[in-house]
């Protein structure tokens, strides 16, 4: 299943963007969260790893939507892999889709 995760970090930014990239990229579920990635009390992103399942798939549409730290990022995704679930960055990947590059990231 494609779950995606929408995050703002003021009450007074929209998610309307990412909730239609997230909707267009078929996602059947999405985590909406108005929190700064800094926080590490993050309700909708704890309440989206608690239903993940191998072969899930998680959607954002840019990195810095997951975390805002490097060390952030590569601890979720490093459980992603562990776990057995596909990551999927709409921004990341449309930067390179033309490239030579390989689809996954290493940590």
């Amino acid at each position: 299943m494609k779950i995606g995760y929408a995050r703002v970090s003021t009450q007074d930014q929209k998610l309307e963007l990412q909730l239609d990239a997230l909707t267009k990229q078929g996602c059947e579920l999405v985590f909406q969260e108005k929190k700064s990635g800094k926080n590490k009390k993050r309700p909708e992103l704890a309440k989206m790893l608690g239903q993940l399942r191998s072969g899930d798939t998680v959607v954002v549409w840019k990195l810095d939507r997951l975390g805002r730290s490097l060390r952030d990022l590569i601890d979720l995704v490093a459980e992603f892999q562990k776990r057995g679930i596909d990551f999927v960055s709409l921004q990341f990947t449309r930067w390179y889709q033309y490239g030579n590059f390989h689809r996954s990231l290493y940590f």
